[in-house]
């Protein structure tokens, strides 16, 4: 790819039918939670509100009808995707399953592990977490020691993952293990497995954040088998399995609108007669606009086949320096709110400690960065 191209254009008549849907279902359901925890937004877990969704078809939208899927649109997916996000509702419990194990099982175990998982996502049923990160690795994924030994009738696992988000709730992790030793090709002899969470020899330990939040985990497995059945895809070949995975992680809204509550709450907060709060304001909302185009652009570049990952990295790695800035920007213009106990300050007060780590999530800034250069012809 020599240049960075988005398409843009407006949403077909079914979309706009579905976000009258959406949306009427979010404002009522959204009422339970606080403001507060809408701020966590899809990192936030409530397997029931997962059920409801699952009930509505809003899970697996784009799926196979032979896996459970609706079959729908990538647009349309798009559209629940930023209804849902705008008000946070906490869709952490299905939401690494939904944006990307779903389809890398149907991809690289359609014949095998797809059947009798995939259909269990699409109904709610179970919860995902990611095993790739680890100790003392930060993000040199080649650099994984974690192993897996062939033994008769499947693969032994030891090692260590980090960061892994939501193990402590999950059913399942797809990890990613050496099944042969580092070679020249620092990318080769890597392998994925599906990994059953209440396996003898899986031990989850809670990493709590300064927020004294409990979302990562350290997740230990210790002599963990796993049968042949549950390798995913080609032994060897996990590296261009996650790469091709990746595109999915990075291509959603969710990279620039997981602070909605807080621009809510500022918006809410705002005094006309300020000029500063307005402009500040206003230059959100122009960004807002920019990386809602561009991410729809996304959802119509899948919708084709095409490959969104130089234009997904753009909207990340944009999004995640939007997102950051925001909380500098509340308690620059917004900064009479701190010690009032407004619903702005305790929305604050969770996102200028979550946002150092939104430049982590999903990639890097360096590795996001490194991806453009390459795709724009610059390396």
């Amino acid at each position: 790819m020599d240049g960075l191209h988005i398409e843009l254009g407006e949403l077909p008549p079914q979309c706009e039918l579905l976000r009258q849907e959406v949306r009427a279902f979010a404002q009522e359901e959204i009422s339970k939670y606080s403001k507060e925890k809408r701020a966590y937004n899809w990192s936030g877990r409530d397997p029931e509100m997962t059920k409801k969704m699952a009930e509505r078809g809003w899970i697996g939208m784009t799926w196979p009808k032979k896996f459970g899927g609706a079959e729908r649109s990538m647009l349309e997916r798009y559209v629940m995707l930023e209804e849902m996000l705008a008000v946070g509702a906490p869709m952490g419990w299905h939401w690494s399953a939904d944006r990307q194990m779903g389809p890398l099982l149907m991809r690289y175990a359609q014949d095998t592990l797809a059947p009798k998982i995939v259909p269990k996502i699409v109904s709610g049923e179970c919860s995902f977490c990611i095993g790739m990160s680890e100790p003392d690795s930060g993000s040199d994924l080649a650099s994984i020691r974690s192993k897996a030994v062939k033994v008769e009738g499947g693969w032994v696992l030891n090692g260590t993952k980090v960061w892994t988000s939501g193990a402590h709730h999950a059913n399942y992790m797809v990890a990613l293990v050496r099944t042969r030793e580092k070679s020249e090709d620092r990318h080769g002899g890597m392998t994925q497995f599906l990994v059953e969470m209440d396996r003898e020899g899986v031990e989850v330990n809670p990493i709590y954040s300064q927020l004294g939040t409990h979302i990562f985990n350290e997740v230990v497995l210790d002599n963990v088998f796993v049968p042949d059945e549950n390798l995913i895809g080609v032994e060897g070949e996990g590296w261009k399995q996650v790469t091709s995975e990746l595109k999915y992680e990075r291509s959603g809204p969710e990279r620039f609108l997981s602070s909605t509550q807080m621009l809510i709450e500022m918006i809410d907060a705002t005094e006309p007669e300020r000029e500063d709060q307005t402009e500040a304001i206003g230059r959100l909302i122009a960004k807002y606009a920019a990386l809602r185009q561009m991410s729809q652009g996304i959802a119509l570049m899948m919708s084709k086949g095409e490959d969104p990952a130089l234009a997904a990295s753009v909207v990340k790695d944009q999004g995640a320096l939007m997102e950051q800035l925001m909380p500098n920007i509340a308690h620059d213009k917004f900064g009479e709110h701190i010690g009032t106990g407004s619903d702005l300050e305790q929305v604050m007060n969770f996102l200028s400690m979550a946002a150092p780590s939104f430049s982590l999530r999903g990639g890097t800034r360096e590795i996001l960065r490194g991806i453009i250069a390459r795709g724009m012809g610059l390396r």
